[in-house]
């Protein structure tokens, strides 16, 4: 059966670990100190979807360090596999790979962390790993997790979306609702009483009429 889900859940601590990386070895908890993290994982190296999404990851870094968060990857293979298919990354995208690709041939880190799935095997007959992505926040435990078959490349804005999104739900008492975007209007809470509104959101708030008459839809400038 496929490990995916059976290892993390929303709100738990995500795991400390060490590695050998692209970039030289790796302590998890040190490297996401303070910050943001998003790990994804990859089937294996010298892929043509996973090549793509590399790029994007390496085009849109700088993006990703301007919200305080890091980036790393994960694939079955080794170190040098790793480094010979970041030539091949930085050549399609005509962009530099500054974050590391987790190095994890014997499936360990992929084993802790619930991302093997069985459906998808190696020329050796082993099981690689899902196109998984993890978000870890500041308290280091996780705020997200997507889970891709691997026909399907992730959506790279989608993934800066939703860390728009985490990063400011976790400071303001709000959600975000269907395709928002930075800059658009939020929701208030169900959990904040009408007596709240005024000190909360100075910016105001509109409620939104409905046939119910219930004052449920409320929205404020971000």
């Amino acid at each position: 059966q496929s490990t995916w889900g059976k290892k993390m859940r929303l709100g738990q601590a995500f795991p400390d670990f060490e590695a050998e990386t692209s970039t030289g070895k790796i302590k998890w908890h040190e490297y996401i100190e303070g910050k943001w993290a998003i790990l994804f994982s990859h089937p294996a190296d010298y892929t043509p979807v996973c090549t793509t999404e590399l790029g994007f990851f390496a085009s849109a870094n700088e993006d990703f360090k301007a919200r305080n968060c890091v980036l790393a990857a994960v694939s079955c293979d080794s170190v040098e596999s790793h480094k010979g298919w970041i030539a091949d990354i930085e050549a399609y995208s005509g962009q530099q790979m500054t974050f590391p690709i987790i190095a994890d041939p014997k499936r360990e880190l992929a084993v802790q962390l619930g991302m093997l799935d069985p459906v998808a095997k190696d020329a050796a007959g082993l099981p690689m790993t899902c196109r998984a992505v993890f978000i870890i926040g500041p308290d280091k435990n996780l705020k997200l997790s997507i889970l891709y078959p691997a026909s399907t490349g992730r959506n790279g804005p989608e993934i800066l979306r939703v860390l728009d999104s985490l990063q400011l739900t976790a400071n303001y008492s709000v959600a975000t609702p269907v395709n928002w975007k930075d800059g658009e209007k939020c929701m208030v809470l169900p959990s904040i009483t009408s007596e709240q509104l005024a000190e909360k959101f100075p910016k105001g708030v509109e409620i939104v009429s409905v046939p119910s008459s219930k004052q449920y839809i409320r929205l404020t400038p971000q």
